[in-house]
């Protein structure tokens, strides 16, 4: 089970400086960052997935800017990526279309042929068929019943683009290998979908349409497509999306799923109010809660605080500079774990206080921080991880602190939860 990681042009600057919050005067950010791969010794997964929704395309704005779509059409994705080492070289490059980004339109925004044309251009290893994401799931439907008119709508344009692309997709050659996209509104469905796309060539095909189901809903996908291809042993899986990552130990079991992509551990970092800087001990997976620092000036909530007179902005930017400094000294072994939390927790009120927060609400909220935060501060996390980001960064990682900051932590992530699936495969 290859974790093939979906980026999002997550690169990060070497050389930021963490004292006074700013880059290089003449940095280039994509000449000068860094991608995952580069910043730390070894690749934290086993593939990239870049994704046309990204990249963009004339009608509709990616990440990427004009110039960069054009040398990635140039060059490729892999001296894009500069995923081109020795140690890399071999690692797939999937491509796939992003289905979440017209999935309020009535059909697909790309073709079979154009699809392939992107493909190829990029020097993708894997790429997937054109698919129209279906949100409603059923598991109660047997066969083909049930599924509202846009559900079967978007079952039949999926299958025929899948029809399409697989022609189409010979003609990029035998270092190509093509995915056929499942769609569906429940189990059995997407298991006939599965057992379609087989009988047109496929040999690998994705599931799509996983990101809003539970855990216990993919399990019933699975078995479902699982003894409807059992015929066909050479053919394999790739999750599409897959944000369970934990319950990533339920899937290993499903020896037909030989990837899945993921941003989920590098998106946690910044989106996760709680659970976003990941540790592995003996084994296990362990979440730490990073601490909220904000640059005052920036913060949207307490310029808010400053534009309507609830705080003065000189005493917001005390309380952010006394709470970094009070943790940079303990983490040098300089200030005492109460009077680093004190001050880290009184710059926490106008965060988490508004308009409608009552003196019980705000009370609440800071001695549920207070339990968190103490818990990170008392095991020192950054001191007893060893990967390349904390050595280098050491407690900047944990504060919660605009994209270097909170990217780096994501990346480190990255790194921790591929140690652990690679534990797991072992197992």
């Amino acid at each position: 089970m290859k974790f093939i990681y979906a980026d999002a042009q997550d690169y990060v600057d070497p050389n930021y400086n963490f004292q006074e919050d700013r880059h290089a005067p003449d940095r280039e950010p994509y000449w000068d960052d860094m991608f995952p791969h580069e910043i730390l010794k070894h690749a934290p997964y086993d593939g990239i997935l870049v994704s046309r929704a990204i990249v963009g395309t004339p009608s509709a704005t990616g990440k990427y800017s004009q110039a960069q779509a054009m040398r990635l059409s140039r060059v490729g994705a892999r001296e894009f990526l500069r995923f081109n080492s020795a140690e890399n070289k071999n690692k797939p490059l999937f491509g796939d279309n992003g289905a979440f980004s017209y999935s309020n339109q009535k059909t697909p925004p790309y073709s079979a042929s154009d699809t392939v044309e992107f493909y190829a251009d990029g020097r993708f290893t894997h790429g997937c068929s054109v698919d129209h994401i279906i949100f409603e799931f059923d598991k109660g439907c047997t066969g083909l019943s049930g599924g509202s008119e846009i559900s079967r709508e978007r079952y039949d344009i999926t299958l025929q683009l899948a029809s399409e692309f697989y022609k189409e997709s010979k003609k990029i050659g035998k270092h190509f290998t093509p995915l056929g996209v499942i769609q569906g509104w429940s189990p059995d469905s997407m298991a006939l979908a599965a057992k379609n796309l087989i009988n047109m060539g496929y040999r690998y095909l994705a599931i799509g349409g996983l990101v809003p189901l539970k855990a216990p809903q993919i399990h019933e996908v699975l078995i479902k497509i699982n003894n409807e291809i059992t015929k066909w042993p050479s053919t394999k899986l790739h999750l599409l999306g897959f944000a369970k990552l934990d319950h990533l130990h339920e899937f290993v079991q499903y020896k037909k799923i030989a990837s899945f992509d993921s941003t989920s551990p590098l998106l946690r970092a910044f989106k996760d109010s709680t659970k976003n800087y990941y540790f592995k001990r003996n084994s296990k997976l362990e979440y730490f809660t990073a601490i909220r620092i904000p640059q005052a000036t920036e913060n949207l909530q307490l310029v808010r605080h400053a534009k309507t007179g609830r705080y003065r902005q000189e005493d917001l930017l005390q309380l952010e500079k006394t709470a970094l400094d009070s943790l940079r000294q303990y983490s040098l072994g300089k200030r005492a774990l109460g009077s680093t939390l004190k001050n880290i927790l009184a710059y926490a009120e106008p965060l988490i206080t508004t308009d409608k927060s009552t003196e019980e609400m705000t009370t609440n909220a800071i001695k549920s921080l207070e339990i968190k935060y103490r818990r990170t501060l008392e095991q020192k996390p950054w001191d007893l991880c060893k990967c390349d980001i904390c050595r280098s960064a050491g407690v900047e990682v944990l504060i919660f602190r605009a994209s270097n900051r909170n990217k780096r932590r994501g990346i480190h992530n990255l790194r921790i939860f591929h140690e652990h699936l690679k534990h797991l495969r072992k197992k």
